[in-house]
């Protein structure tokens, strides 16, 4: 039996076929669609991949995911490489849960990777 995905929880995902710079491949996928929507079970599943490297130039779009659970080395999350994957792509369960304050983190820089950062901004 498959568990319930929850926004926060990291996933194993088959993300091939990619094309071009596409992150690919089976790798950890943080889930970002809305606890809600999950217990539909609507799919596509809104994530953000995972990636075990970290390049110098890239190293302001990444989030740094220490390893906990079943998530045995040290990520960091791709905001800019978000995806919608069908629920077949994904394994049988969660490997770890992100904390509040690391969602907040994605949080914001995915907003900023999508245009959306004057919405960070607070409204007098």
């Amino acid at each position: 039996m498959v568990e319930i995905m929850r926004r926060g929880e990291i996933w194993l995902a088959r993300l091939n076929p990619n094309t071009g710079a596409e992150a690919g491949k089976v790798r950890p996928v943080l889930i970002l669609l809305n606890d809600a929507l999950l217990a539909t079970g609507m799919s596509p599943v809104l994530c953000i991949p995972l990636t075990s490297k970290l390049y110098k130039n890239l190293a302001g779009l990444r989030i740094a995911i220490a390893p906990r659970g079943l998530l045995l080395k040290p990520c960091y999350a791709m905001p800019e490489q978000a995806r919608a994957l069908d629920r077949n792509r994904f394994g049988e369960g969660s490997l770890a849960t992100l904390t509040n304050a690391e969602m907040a983190q994605v949080e914001k820089l995915f907003i900023a990777a999508c245009g959306m950062a004057q919405y960070l901004i607070p409204q007098h």
